[in-house]
């Protein structure tokens, strides 16, 4: 392919657009989270794992349709070495707009300047507490101190935004709200609470476990002064700004109102698999198209394939009954 070659843009069969594309980098994390990961998880072997000139050769193919977003995920990227390595390399990607990352943070005070240097654009931190004992009992980590430092450090190092992301879950963290709540008003940044979603990898997913976004929104609008934002096409949450306050609440409700009907995205897992909807079983293998010498012709008929496949989305499966039984951990998924 040709640098700065433009191809016809990535449109599904609902006339959706692709413009995003979020990328696994391992799915090893230093945390369980309950509503994530199995205690005992399986990691992939690591020759498995896409190397970071082939992510480059895949983004760059993607930007030439159109993908000008890519968000680094995990498990928990940070754990994958030498990160600010590919980083630098996907900013030299033409085409490439902007680059995030969503992290755990507990690397993230001692790395985040050097990101920021690299190219990384925003980071992402997830934080389903602000009660340390909460914090160990949820993530299975004392750790509570070093996620806040890696706030704090991301937002001193200047990316633009810093997000918190909260999955809440009934009888796990839904008192967790408020507090959450002032301290991203705190630093001036938004919080987006997450409905929980069935990839803890453990079967407990529940729909009597979901804390939909309509309550915890009556809960935050008798304590805050909310004001409603417009929502951007493809943005996956609702959004509010604290009026007078820097920084706001999101909410992301993937069960009880999913934005299916503008998604953007696609997922790259960390073993070269393109999953086109992350509620749906399907999957396309690119690893062993890149390893085998595919052309960049060929690889880009296994993404349009893959796309072409996308589903309506969760929408319309828990409208008809039809969600999947079984569904990818969210570690596996790339969050």
């Amino acid at each position: 392919m040709t640098e700065g070659t433009s191809r016809p843009p990535l449109v599904d069969p609902f006339g959706r657009v692709i413009r995003k594309v979020r990328i696994s980098v391992t799915e090893r994390c230093n945390f369980r989270c309950a509503y994530c990961m199995p205690t005992a998880p399986k990691w992939f072997d690591r020759e498995a794992i896409l190397r970071f000139e082939e992510i480059e050769r895949v983004v760059r193919i993607l930007a030439s349709m159109g993908v000008s977003k890519v968000k680094l995920t995990g498990g928990e990227p940070l754990m994958r070495r030498d990160l600010e390595v590919l980083v630098s390399m996907l900013s030299r990607v033409p085409g490439v707009a902007n680059i995030s990352m969503t992290t755990n943070g507990f690397f993230l005070a001692e790395r985040a300047r050097a990101l920021k240097e690299a190219g990384l654009d925003a980071v992402t931190v997830s934080l389903p507490s602000v009660d340390r004992d909460r914090f160990r009992a949820i993530t299975g980590v004392d750790a509570l101190d070093e996620v806040i430092k890696g706030i704090d450090a991301a937002i001193g190092a200047g990316f633009s935004p810093v997000k918190i992301n909260a999955t809440i879950v009934r009888g796990l963290n839904e008192d967790q709200v408020v507090p959450l709540a002032e301290f991203a008003r705190s630093r001036g940044v938004f919080i987006r609470f997450i409905e929980f979603m069935p990839f803890d990898g453990k079967g407990s997913w529940r729909p009597d476990r979901v804390v939909s976004w309509r309550e915890m929104y009556e809960v935050l609008r008798s304590k805050f002064d909310l004001v409603p934002l417009q929502r951007e096409s493809g943005s996956t949450s609702m959004n509010f700004a604290f009026r007078g306050n820097p920084g706001g609440v999101g909410f992301i409700a993937s069960i009880t109102a999913p934005f299916c009907d503008d998604c953007e995205r696609i997922r790259l897992t960390a073993d070269g698999r393109i999953v086109p909807c992350m509620f749906s079983p399907k999957e396309f293998d690119l690893r062993s198209a890149l390893r085998r010498g595919a052309t960049d012709s060929e690889l880009e008929s296994i993404i349009r394939a893959a796309v072409g496949a996308k589903d309506r989305g969760v929408k319309y499966m828990l409208q008809s009954g039809n969600l999947p039984n079984v569904v990818r951990p969210m570690y596996v998924l790339g969050g």
